[in-house]
């Protein structure tokens, strides 16, 4: 959320501009746990687990989404390895899906590898399920924007650490970017990106026009100027709609003429059927849409929509469903 005084007026530009253009950074500095994932997330790690479950002799479809097809298969495997049989994707069950990959490996793994490559590193790899010199390149990089001993194989650590690295949306016909100043602050978690962009396609296909996305965290997390959260990848501040469908332009406030209300209440009703059970909390104070029980009021947010996505289990209470 947006705090009335933005304290990026006092940081430099060239200060924001270094937090916001991390290259190699410290480990510790990164997210380095497993997001729990389960019925109702979408995204880049919803089709990693499937992608896995399909390593393992799954038949199950990649779409990423987690619906029940993807509910069941995840209970199948745990109870044939052993693991608490809840259809909840954890650490435990992360650790048993992921598998190790070198040069040569073939097969659904190394699809699961190169798919999360292109969608958190921006790897443009082909996707043909061969560990060829292009694949280990790109391991090779990641390895190595994260700090970490460039081994060129993936192994468990490898895996944990992309999975829970924080993926930047793609700007096209239905997603534009808005800025306060904060430069690149527009990643956020798989989940939160994959249910972002599902949302945005309802709001494009009812004819309402782009959705407009301001900050959600920087690359690897920490404070954001003129914040006082946005440091998970799971916040998100949303541009209400206009009537004019410019809001990739231009901004409005509830009380304006320009405002859309009509177009908000479907953008929030899209954002909350995308991500059924993984909305913590949405901030809007336009008072209709409060009473209707789709938003809820917080100091300084007349002109932009705050999204609190959430995670099934979380470190952090303010983001456990």
């Amino acid at each position: 959320m947006t705090t009335t005084i933005r304290r990026s007026l006092l940081l430099p530009l060239a200060a924001l501009a270094i937090l916001a253009n991390v290259g190699v950074v410290q480990a510790s500095t990164l997210s380095d746990t497993f997001p729990t994932q389960s019925l109702g997330n979408r995204g880049s790690n919803v089709r990693a687990i499937q992608g896995l479950l399909r390593a393992h002799g799954s038949a199950i479809k990649v779409d990423g989404i987690f619906a029940t097809g993807t509910k069941d298969a995840v209970k199948s495997f745990q109870q044939r390895h052993g693991l608490t049989v809840d259809g909840v994707v954890k650490a435990a069950t992360w650790n048993a899906l992921v598998v190790p990959l070198k040069t040569g490996a073939t097969g659904e793994g190394v699809l699961a590898l190169q798919r999360l490559l292109n969608e958190k590193r921006g790897a443009k790899l082909e996707l043909t399920g061969g560990f060829g010199t292009g694949t280990r390149a790109a391991v090779e990089s990641f390895q190595r924007h994260y700090g970490m001993t460039v081994w060129g194989s993936v192994g468990p650590v490898t895996w944990r650490r992309l999975i829970a690295h924080f993926e930047y949306p793609v700007w096209s016909d239905r997603l534009c970017d808005y800025s306060v100043g904060n430069g690149t602050a527009n990643w956020g978690t798989g989940a939160a990106i994959g249910q972002l962009e599902a949302a945005a396609a309802r709001i494009v296909k009812l004819g309402h026009g782009k959705v407009s996305l301001g900050d959600i965290s920087y690359q690897h997390g920490g404070d954001i100027p003129g914040h006082q959260t946005h440091e998970q990848g799971l916040d998100v501040d949303i541009r209400p709609m206009r009537d004019a469908e410019n809001q990739c332009t231009w901004g409005t406030n509830w009380r304006y003429t320009s405002y859309d209300r009509a177009a908000t209440r479907d953008l929030v009703k899209a954002i909350r059927a995308t991500a059924p059970g993984h909305i913590k909390v949405i901030y809007f104070n336009d008072p209709v849409l409060i009473d209707e029980g789709l938003t809820t009021w917080y100091t300084g947010h007349d002109d932009h929509v705050h999204v609190r996505y959430c995670e099934l289990t979380h470190p952090l209470k303010t983001y456990d469903c």
